[in-house]
Parts: C-alpha cells; sequence; structure tokens
C-alpha cells in the first residue's frame, strides 16, 4: 500500500519520466471496480485531462500527484500506478489510464481499494486530500519534537503506539506499513500504552519516526512495494509479512504477527516487550 516512502518515490519518478508529456486521452472506470474511487464521475476525466500537459508533481502524505497545468490527479492507497513504455501493450483491465502523445502511458489499478482523483486544482474538498496538504511532513524541519509532543497530547495517554502514530491521520503517510520497523527501531510495542512510555522513550519514538521514515524514502521506499516502473523499492522492513516467523537481526527472537486495531502488526517480543 503506498504510504509516505512510496508517495515521494513515486513524485519524484512522476517529475523526471512524465513533466512534458501531453495527455492524448484519458478513460476512467473502464473497468468497473466498487471500491475505485473518483472525483465526480468518471465518465468526465476525459474532458477533463485531455490534451493538458504534464507540469509537475507533488506527493501529500502517502498520496502522489501528478499534475497536470490547472487540474490534478491524485493517488491513495491501494492504487498501482505504473508507466508504459511506447510499444508497451495496454492491461486489459484498469481503472485509469493516461495515454500520452508520444506513445507512453500511466496505466492505474485497484486491487482492494483506492482513490483516483482528478479534479481541477482548489476545487477538490475531500478532508483526507485537505489534511494531508495542511500537516508537516514527518522529512520536513517542521515536523520537530515540540509538534511531535503536541501530537501526543492531542492522542491522550491511553492511546496505544500504534493508534497514535498510524490513526487519526495524526501523521498523514504513516500507517501500518511503516509502522513496523518505527516501533522496532525505537524498542516500543504496538500496544503500548503512551502513558507508559517516559521521555526518553518519547524521544526515541520522535527519532525513529524521522530516520526510519527518511531511510525508507532515501531508498526508493520499501522492498514490498513497487515504483512507477514496477521495481520494488530498496528498504528491506526487518519486521514485515515477509520476515514473519524469522529470528530478530538484533536478538534472535522470532518475529510474530498479532491482529490488532484492524491490522496484522509484526513484533519481536524482546525488543518490544510490554511492561
Amino acid at each position: 500500500m503506498l504510504e509516505l516512502p512510496e508517495a515521494v518515490t513515486l513524485e519524484h519518478q512522476f517529475r523526471d519520466t512524465l513533466v512534458g508529456k501531453t495527455i492524448a486521452r484519458a478513460v476512467a472506470g473502464a473497468a468497473p471496480h466498487g471500491f475505485a474511487f473518483y472525483a465526480g464521475e468518471p465518465e468526465t476525466y476525459g474532458a477533463l485531462l485531455a490534451h493538458r500537459t504534464i507540469t509537475g508533481a507533488a506527493s501529500r502524505g502517502g498520496m502522489p500527484e501528478i499534475w497536470a497545468g490547472d487540474v490534478r490527479v491524485c493517488f491513495t492507497d491501494g492504487v498501482n500506478v505504473r508507466y508504459l513504455a511506447p510499444g508497451d501493450a495496454r492491461p486489459a483491465k484498469h481503472q485509469l489510464l493516461l495515454d500520452f502523445d508520444d506513445g507512453s502511458a500511466v496505466c492505474c489499478t485497484v486491487a482492494m481499494y483506492g482513490g483516483l482523483w482528478a479534479f481541477p486544482a482548489g476545487q477538490f474538498d475531500n478532508p483526507y486530500y485537505r489534511v494531508a496538504g495542511e500537516k508537516p511532513s514527518p522529512l520536513s524541519d517542521a515536523f520537530d519534537r515540540a509538534y511531535f509532543a503536541s501530537l501526543a497530547d492531542e492522542a491522550g495517554g491511553r492511546a496505544s503506539a500504534k493508534a497514535f502514530l498510524a490513526t487519526q491521520q495524526r501523521i498523514p503517510g504513516l500507517g501500518n506499513g511503516v509502522l513496523q520497523d518505527i516501533l522496532w527501531r525505537s524498542h516500543v510495542h504496538p500496544k503500548r500504552r503512551l502513558e507508559t512510555l517516559a521521555a526518553d522513550d518519547l524521544a526515541a519514538l520522535y527519532a525513529s519516526v524521522r530516520t526510519t521514515l527518511a531511510d525508507m524514502t532515501a531508498a526508493g521506499g520499501r522492498a514490498t512495494e513497487k515504483d512507477l516502473y514496477g521495481d520494488p523499492g530498496g528498504y528491506a522492513p526487518v519486521l514485515s509479512r515477509l520476515t514473519d516467523g524469522l529470528p530478530c537481526p538484533a536478538c534472535g527472537t522470532p518475529i510474530v504477527h498479532l491482529a490488532y486495531l484492524g491490522g496484522r502488526v509484526y513484533v519481536c517480543a524482546g525488543c518490544q516487550p510490554l511492561p
């Protein structure tokens, strides 16, 4: 699923690969999907996007965005965005296809659920999109210790570490995927309540948010996810579905998974004890 490191990676790849190309044709909803969400009706995307030139890109939390002049095309987690070079075959099924005038294309598919939002800039009042643009990125200087402390205060002492970091869109782009290594590096169990964390624990958690996300982003995203060209990212998570049951590289304790807060979390009981 797209989270902050993958969104930033796609932003850079959009700029490197798509800027200057002109959309010859846009097709949305060709393969109906009950959990593919559009901004307005997909039938309007053709007229909205055709003949527009790609002028830039951005990322808002975990949502990468293409700029086609004064129109934005934004993707949420759950959307697979792939570049097709001139001559590459188009998949038979897709939820959004942008054909460019040089024969290349961007093809988007949704597996479980995802947003493929195309809209005039400034005319989309989705709360997730708005909040993601308003809050500071953990990769920015504005995401400092004081700001992090204010988020912890907002969550409240009885909130768990997972609930604090990965729910309520407190930190847009920080979801259940990147959460695992953030908590492992700071030696905090996902179920541990904030009220049990000492000042040093909170400092370690803040530092891990910053450094783990920076490392994932610098590596082009996580190895469990794929980029614009279909290649996996360069960051190999310590805790993920791929390491479930393997010994922790730090202490040798087997990594286990738990169902918690609507998703699966991975834990090393040796490095992340519950008090």
